[in-house]
């Protein structure tokens, strides 16, 4: 009995302890299972975290944090005098044109302080060849990113991860951004834009890229990257030769220069933060999509044509950008003020003798750029605003250049 109880008793020992052993078999399975199930839920918790914010997240704010000018050497200096002597020196052109140019270089706001490249010195003028158009490029650009670099002292070769180069009327093979990526030895994971043939508007795109273009570049790149944008237009390779007055405007209005921005997602030593860029594109307009154009006159000399709707398309433009604008920049009291005169229009509709609502845009800038155009475009803008004569207003245009 006893016996019996002893092995009854070492059998329900072993069966107890059997039992016992499956027991914390299954717990440290349960506990394996739970512990999977839990790291799933992260690791899902985590992608789905990062696909919102992927989607969701605020892009970085852009800086600018510095930039520098192209700034040509005296030899370059090409006064208004000698520009008037030159057209009297050229066998291409008649008598006609030289007196259309003595009269719009008086016009024209153009100073005595503007530069041209070599080709347009020689008597006569020409039209720079490969070689001479590369070394304006070269001359303008790596001069303005030299100054750019003295002034941030900027690791160029790491910090760099982006590069917008633009030039509308030169486009070469090797592009403009591979002679910048080759003379500064940039690595060879940066991203590279070059543009071109998009007239005046290429420079300030390139910039509000960086909340467009540089910008979106920077998005994708590590916090902190740097973004250079350097713009020019070359003058040596589109000077014209011929007689027609549409296309002489080129030679008298365009000058040597350029400039080179360093835009990064820090604001460290930073001088702006670029807040709004918007964009008006009026290219779908037959007449807006022919006043500048690069065309062959009858003679086949090839320049560009700068159409008698300049002017009125700039001005139109500028009118569409600025109302596109307005209300990401101006404060509340200024809002409120056009809100009222916008109803007054729409109650007065019909009526002649209800003034427009001019804003006060200093309420909302500090500084403004003006257009290469100067006092024309304005004028397009605000026609009744009172304008300087003179000296005066020919300091402003000269300033604008």
């Amino acid at each position: 009995m006893g016996g019996r109880c002893n092995k009854s008793g070492a059998t329900c020992s072993s069966s107890c302890y059997s039992v016992g052993s499956n027991s914390k078999a299954g717990d440290m399975g349960g506990r394996q299972h739970v512990h999977l199930l839990f790291l799933a839920a992260v690791v899902l918790l985590a992608s789905a975290t990062t696909v919102y914010n992927l989607i969701h997240r605020r892009s970085w704010p852009v800086y600018l944090v510095d930039y520098a000018c192209f700034r040509p050497a005296s030899i370059y200096r090409f006064s208004k005098a000698r520009f008037v002597e030159q057209a009297h020196l050229s066998p291409f052109l008649d008598a006609s044109t030289v007196r259309f140019i003595e009269r719009m270089v008086e016009t024209s706001g153009i100073g005595d302080e503007t530069y041209v490249p070599p080709p347009i010195t020689y008597v006569p003028s020409c039209c720079a060849a490969l070689d001479e158009a590369r070394g304006e490029v070269e001359l303008v650009l790596f001069s303005a990113i030299d100054d750019l670099l003295a002034k941030t002292r900027v690791d160029v070769v790491r910090a760099v991860g982006a590069l917008v180069v633009n030039c509308s009327g030169f486009s070469p093979s090797p592009a403009i951004a591979d002679m910048i990526v080759n003379r500064y030895g940039l690595r060879d994971d940066v991203r590279v834009v070059n543009l071109s043939g998009m007239g005046c508007s290429a420079g300030p795109i390139s910039v509000g890229l960086s909340v467009g273009l540089a910008a979106s570049l920077l998005q994708v790149m590590p916090w902190g990257s740097h973004a250079l944008v350097v713009s020019t237009e070359t003058i040596g390779p589109n000077y014209y030769a011929g007689n027609k007055r549409s296309m002489q405007l080129t030679n008298i209005l365009f000058r040597m220069g350029g400039a080179a921005a360093l835009l990064s997602t820090s604001g460290l030593g930073a001088r702006f933060r670029l807040l709004h860029v918007a964009r008006t594109i009026t290219a779908s307009d037959d007449r807006t999509y022919r006043c500048v154009f690069q065309e062959e006159d009858d003679d086949g000399i090839e320049g560009a044509t700068l159409s008698k709707d300049l002017m009125a398309v700039a001005g139109h433009a500028l009118r569409t950008n600025i109302t596109a604008i307005a209300p990401l920049v101006f404060p509340v009291s200024e809002l409120h003020k056009l809100s009222l005169a916008a109803r007054k229009v729409l109650r007065g509709l019909g009526r002649r003798n209800i003034e427009p609502y001019i804003p006060d845009f200093r309420k909302a800038f500090e500084h403004f750029c003006v257009h290469a155009g100067g006092p024309a475009d304005s004028d397009q803008v605000d026609p009744a605003r009172p304008q300087p004569v003179g000296r005066a207003r020919r300091a402003v245009a000269h300033d604008a250049h």
